[in-house]
C-alpha cells in the first residue's frame, strides 16, 4: 500500500516510517525540510507539498507544532492551530482534487481532547472538554471528518503521552531522575494516560489495514497512572529515588497556561480499540519502561 505520512520526521514519523517499511509498504513523506528529512528517511518519498502526491492509498496526518515547546501567547496558540487545522484541511482539499481518493485517512488528536478530568475513566464516548488543547483537538477532528464526504474512511487517533528510548516525554525526564532528582509533578494525583512508541505505531498499522475500523481511538495504553505512580515506577526501573515533587506553582511560573497540560490529566482508556480486538504488548508502565529503557 502507498502511505502519504505528514509529520514523517517526527517522534512518532520515525518510528512509523520503519515500521510500515519493515512490513512492505511504500511510503511519500510531506515535509518543510526536505534534505534532512531524507537523510533521516533515505528509504521514503520525499515530498515538499501535497500536491506532489499521486497514487496514495493511505495517509497519516501526524503534522503539528509541539504543544510543550515555549510559553502559549496569542502568536504561540495560532501558530498550534495552523499547524494542526491548516494542514488537515489542506489534506482533505488535495483529496478532493484525485481522480482515485485514499481509502483511509489515520489523523492525529490527543487526549486533551477530554479536557482536565478527574478520576472518571474516560473512554472514546466521553465529551470534550472546555479549554485550549480541548477546542484545538476538537476542530482539528472535525476537519479530518471532511474527509468522510469524499469516501474516505477516517480514523481519529487521540493520542496520550508517547514513551520513547530517543525522545518525547521520556527523554526529558530520565537526566534529573537518573541523578536521583526525580519525582511528581505538583500533586501527583493527576492521571497520565501514556502509551509505548512501539504500541501507537502497531495501533496506526492497525487502522490502515482494518478496512472496518472507524472513528475515535484513544492511542493510550489499557492502565494509565497517576503522576506518582508515574514517578515511583521511573525510579524503580532506574534505581533511584523519585521523591523530590516539583512544586505547582513553580510549573506556572515556568510554563504560564501551557502548564495545565502537566498539572491536570485525563484517565483514559483505549475502549475502542480494545473490542475491536486490537492487543498492546505493553500494557503496563513498569514493562514499558523496562523494555524502553533495558
Amino acid at each position: 500500500m502507498h502511505v502519504l505520512i505528514t509529520g514523517g520526521s517526527g517522534f512518532i514519523g520515525r518510528a512509523l516510517c520503519q515500521r510500515l517499511l519493515q512490513v512492505g509498504h511504500t511510503l511519500s513523506v510531506v515535509t518543510r525540510h526536505r534534505e534532512r528529512t531524507a537523510a533521516l528517511l533515505p528509504a521514503v518519498r520525499v515530498l515538499g507539498d501535497i500536491s506532489e502526491a499521486f497514487d496514495v492509498e493511505a495517509v497519516v496526518n501526524l503534522a503539528g507544532e509541539p504543544l510543550m515547546e515555549g510559553r502559549w501567547n496569542a502568536r504561540r496558540k495560532q501558530l498550534i492551530r495552523e499547524s494542526r487545522l491548516g494542514t488537515t484541511q489542506r489534506l482533505v482539499a488535495w483529496m478532493a482534487t484525485q481522480l482515485v481518493r485514499p481509502r483511509v485517512l489515520v489523523s492525529g488528536s490527543a487526549v486533551g481532547y477530554y479536557g482536565p478530568r478527574d478520576d472518571t475513566p474516560l473512554d472514546e464516548s466521553a465529551a470534550a472538554g472546555d479549554d485550549f488543547a480541548s477546542h484545538l483537538c476538537r476542530d482539528w477532528e472535525t476537519e479530518a471528518l471532511e474527509a468522510e464526504a469524499l469516501g474516505v474512511r477516517v480514523c481519529r487517533l487521540r493520542t496520550g503521552i508517547v514513551l520513547g528510548p530517543d525522545g518525547g516525554a521520556l527523554a526529558k525526564l530520565l537526566l534529573p531522575f537518573k541523578l536521583g532528582l526525580g519525582g511528581p509533578i505538583g500533586d501527583g494525583r493527576q492521571w497520565l494516560s501514556w502509551v509505548h512508541r512501539a504500541d501507537l505505531v502497531c495501533l496506526i498499522e492497525w487502522l490502515l489495514e482494518n478496512d472496518a475500523a472507524g472513528g475515535a481511538y484513544n492511542g493510550t495504553a489499557p492502565e494509565p497512572v497517576t503522576q506518582r505512580e508515574f514517578a515511583r515506577t521511573l525510579g524503580r526501573v532506574l534505581h533511584r529515588p523519585a521523591k523530590l515533587p516539583t512544586p505547582a506553582f513553580a510549573m506556572k511560573l515556568m510554563f504560564g497556561e501551557m502548564s495545565k497540560l502537566l498539572l491536570t490529566g485525563q484517565r483514559v482508556l483505549p475502549t475502542h480499540a480494545s473490542t475491536e480486538g486490537f492487543k498492546f504488548q505493553y500494557p503496563e508502565l513498569e514493562g514499558a519502561l523496562e523494555n524502553l529503557l533495558s
